[in-house]
């Protein structure tokens, strides 16, 4: 007989509460509680179990610490991969290199398709939502927020909601970009308005 994991414990309870927001503590509680009672032993990070599965697909994030379980989402997760072609398209389009740092695979790097709005909070596997990351910054991006991880993050954000007729999207871009601009940062990046 399997033995349930940690994250299968996580698991069961969002299965019995599908489509409802929930709160980290709400989980952390139940979990750890259910662990000690089924194993005898301490749950020791449920915190990043949760954010496994959000980064899996199996949970949806709906802010900073609130997860819900949605069966209709998870049936059409697989849907917002990246295909082969759309990465080469991207990698292609972004030259190989990363968007953040410049770097490439001649310079020893590991690149990423990273998508610019992440699956979690409903980004689409399109080009425009697409871009080249290096193993470092997709990792900074995951841990830190779209915000810290370089001008180009925002030219990519400012193209997409200029598609999408987001003017207010736009705008904040438009000013974030004008900041790079004023203090020379990331220089290296051209962005047209």
């Amino acid at each position: 007989m399997k033995k349930d994991t940690q994250l299968d414990l996580i698991k069961e309870y969002f299965l019995k509460h599908p489509k409802k927001e929930i709160h980290h503590p709400e989980v952390v509680d139940w979990v750890a509680r259910v662990w000690k009672r089924r194993t005898g032993k301490v749950f020791r990070d449920p915190d990043r179990a949760i954010r496994t599965l959000a980064q899996q697909g199996f949970l949806i994030k709906i802010k900073k610490g609130v997860y819900k379980y949605d069966p209709d989402y998870i049936t059409h997760h697989d849907l917002e991969d990246f295909t082969a072609a759309q990465k080469k398209e991207i990698l292609e389009r972004d030259g190989y290199r990363c968007v953040v740092c410049g770097r490439g695979i001649k310079d020893g790097v590991e690149l990423h398709i990273d998508h610019i709005k992440p699956k979690y909070l409903g980004g689409k596997a399109t080009i425009e939502n697409g871009q080249v990351l290096c193993a470092q910054h997709n990792f900074i991006k995951k841990n830190t927020g779209q915000t810290t991880t370089g001008k180009k993050l925002f030219v990519n954000l400012y193209n997409l909601a200029k598609k999408n007729g987001d003017d207010d999207l736009m705008n904040f871009c438009a000013a974030v970009l004008e900041v790079f601009e004023r203090y020379n940062m990331n220089g290296h990046i051209e962005w047209k308005k």
